[in-house]
């Protein structure tokens, strides 16, 4: 309570109850295929060149690119994405690495890509001694514990220096830097502060000059011959603030929960593994790295995709058990099921559960290189893996993909927050020979308020240019999500996310006349069709419901805001007193909230007691009930219909035409 002395008015500001804000539902998470990345681990994307740096680019043996590179094109600003891969022990997925050894040829580090697959394989690495800091120690003044030396500028604790003195080599760890008296010492006056390398230095002269140099490692990673970073500074001494996996180590992955949602732009393509638990080595009187050996090639190897032994689990996961352990939850949990923990996703789409692989073309060796005699011999560049050795994942049957789809659906009826984007399976996408049978025959499988299904498949200009032509064939649910997308940020979720242009679209698979769409529609099957100069636009709205009340999709989804919104912003009053003061504060809160909706067309009436209702009073909490602890609110809200069908009608009326709408 503020203390008043100056007399006068002030003002206070006192909310007579919390506002409720919407939730988001523009955000939508993928499931699928990707050439690298994290796998069953959810990463936060809000761009396509942030999809490229975590999951790489477009492949033929996956559609997770496409359908993101559509989610995004149409409007989408934020997705979460899951890059599914088998985890079997033989022939599951596994990140490609290389062995660094230290001072006495011990290994020492574990430098492995920072996500598995075979494209690590790709991935090399240039060890270099470098010595940033250069000294010479002042004769008459050291003694074995220490060196006095000239400058200590460059020199920490738990620097490694190289000292040389007539042809005698010597490797020591700082263990303290006196700036008074500019010296480095070798064994720390304090006994309880000492490292494991303090030793007193032996072999050397006190009386004569030192070269004093400090020793790191640059380190430059390059894929397929083109580099991509270099890091300099190592050190291999872990009490340094440059130890290689401490600069080098995995990428944080936000976990529900963290107050930090942000990773990098992009990730480091290679993380550092310690090799040994103590972390420790032995300090040897060469190095490994001789001076005709400055530039050592490490080739990475043993990256596998872990796409041959995919199956439709690896999508969906399983439901964890109270009793699991830490363990057999981490098997569980992969594909769609790690996406359960991120609350905000509000459309769930798994693209590559149709996969198709496109078989990579062979590509013919370089050619050799001829050098020039007159130039010295540079390092020898590592070419990267042909394309003949990338794995294609299996075809899955359609037993698979009802599995998969349906699993999508039950996750959205249980947490209740999101809604699945069905594809048509691609036989059904490609086969127009029945007509819409075949279509009408897959869509009968499902009847769920929570998914909403379309058809046909999207043609789109590929940027791999491959063998079969110039586009492919790719499921509708990227662009699908991005056309949601689009419209809850520039509208609202209360409008249905249908008859807008397409954008990142050449064709259909399947053409949809006027006849075939009269079919469809009322059986809940979203079309994609041309229109005659208005472009290719999804021209459907509804659920997999045959339930006239959730008939369609934006009313399901503004309904899902609306519960969310309210549950999320209504936690204040459990444990608060069970009385009228608690009740007219739920009453305003939510009266408040559904106004705003009201007020920007979400909801249905000419007026706001039309539009909705919140009831929260003495007479649905009577004593009996409050005695239980229990509160009631009962709020009832007229969602906005969209105009499916609009009617002109055209009359001549006394030597003139008059046109009335009816929808």
């Amino acid at each position: 309570m503020p203390e008043y002395l100056t007399p006068g008015v002030y003002y206070e500001r006192v909310d007579a109850s919390p506002g409720i804000t919407a939730v988001r539902t523009d955000i939508a998470g993928f499931v699928g295929l990707a050439s690298r990345g994290p796998v069953d681990t959810p990463v936060p994307i809000q761009s396509w060149r942030q999809f490229q740096s975590y999951f790489g680019g477009f492949s033929g043996s996956a559609y997770l690119a496409y359908a993101v590179r559509g989610f995004f094109e149409n409007g989408g600003q934020r997705c979460w994405v899951v890059r599914v891969a088998s985890r079997e022990p033989n022939g599951g997925s596994a990140a490609a690495g290389a062995t660094l050894h230290d001072l006495s040829g011990d290994p020492l580090w574990e430098i492995e890509a920072f996500s598995p697959g075979s494209w690590g394989n790709n991935l090399s690495v240039i060890q270099e001694e470098t010595h940033r800091a250069q000294t010479i120690s002042v004769p008459l003044k050291s003694l074995p514990q220490y060196a006095t030396v000239a400058s200590i500028t460059g020199f920490v604790r738990g620097s490694l220096v190289k000292l040389s003195q007539d042809g005698t080599i010597a490797y020591k760890v700082v263990t303290l830097v006196d700036p008074v008296e500019k010296r480095l010492y070798w064994v720390n006056p304090d006994p309880e502060a000492r490292l494991p390398y303090d030793l007193p230095l032996t072999g050397f002269d006190m009386d004569q000059a030192m070269l004093v140099e400090s020793v790191e490692y640059s380190l430059q990673v390059s894929e397929s011959g083109i580099l991509q970073r270099v890091y300099e500074g190592l050190s291999i001494v872990p009490l340094h603030p440059s130890y290689g996996p401490l600069v080098l180590a995995d990428i944080h992955i936000p976990k529900p929960g963290d107050p930090d949602q942000t990773i990098p732009a992009a990730p480091e393509p290679v993380v550092i593994r310690e090799l040994r638990e103590d972390g420790y080595f032995r300090l040897g009187e060469v190095s490994p790295v001789r001076e005709s050996d400055q530039d050592l090639w490490l080739t990475m190897n043993g990256g596998i995709d872990g796409l041959r032994l995919l199956g439709a689990y690896d999508f969906m996961g399983e439901d964890f058990d109270p009793l699991d352990s830490d363990e057999v939850r981490a098997y569980k949990d992969r594909g769609m099921r790690a996406l359960e923990a991120i609350e905000e996703v509000a459309i769930l789409a798994v693209p590559d559960i149709n996969i198709h692989p496109i078989q990579p073309p062979m590509l013919s060796p370089l050619p050799p290189c001829i050098p020039d005699p007159c130039l010295p011999l540079p390092p020898p560049v590592p070419q990267g893996r042909q394309a003949s050795d990338q794995e294609i994942p299996p075809v899955f049957s359609e037993m698979d993909v009802y599995r998969v789809q349906s699993a999508m659906i039950q996750q959205c009826e249980h947490l209740r927050n999101r809604i699945a984007l069905l594809d048509s399976p691609y036989s059904v996408s490609h086969q127009d020979a029945l007509g819409p049978g075949a279509v009408q025959a897959w869509r009968q499988r499902f009847e769920s308020k929570y998914a909403a299904f379309y058809y046909p498949w999207l043609r789109v200009v590929d940027p791999l240019r491959n063998a079969l032509g110039l586009t492919r064939d790719i499921p509708p649910c990227g662009h699908v999500a991005g056309q949601y997308a689009n419209t809850d940020l520039t509208i609202g979720v209360h409008k249905a996310p249908a008859n807008d242009a397409l954008q990142w679209i050449q064709d259909v698979t399947v053409p949809v006349n006027d006849g075939m769409h009269g079919i469809l529609n009322p059986l809940g099957i979203n079309a994609i069709r041309p229109l005659g100069g208005r472009g290719l636009r999804i021209f459907g709205a509804r659920t997999t419901s045959s339930d006239p009340d959730w008939k369609y999709v934006n009313v399901r989804r503004l309904m899902m805001m609306v519960e969310e919104s309210i549950d999320l912003a209504t936690q204040w009053a459990v444990f608060e007193p069970n009385d009228l003061y608690t009740r007219t504060k739920i009453t305003l809160s939510i009266t408040s909230f559904l106004l705003v909706l009201w007020q920007r067309g979400a909801l249905a009436g000419n007026s706001a007691e039309e539009a909705f209702f919140v009831k929260c009073d003495d007479e649905i909490n009577p004593p009996e009930q409050r005695e239980l602890g229990q509160l009631l609110a009962i709020v009832g809200v007229a969602p906005s219909i969209p105009f499916e069908f609009v009617v002109l009608r055209v009359g001549r009326v006394n030597n003139a035409f008059e046109i009335n709408e009816v929808s």
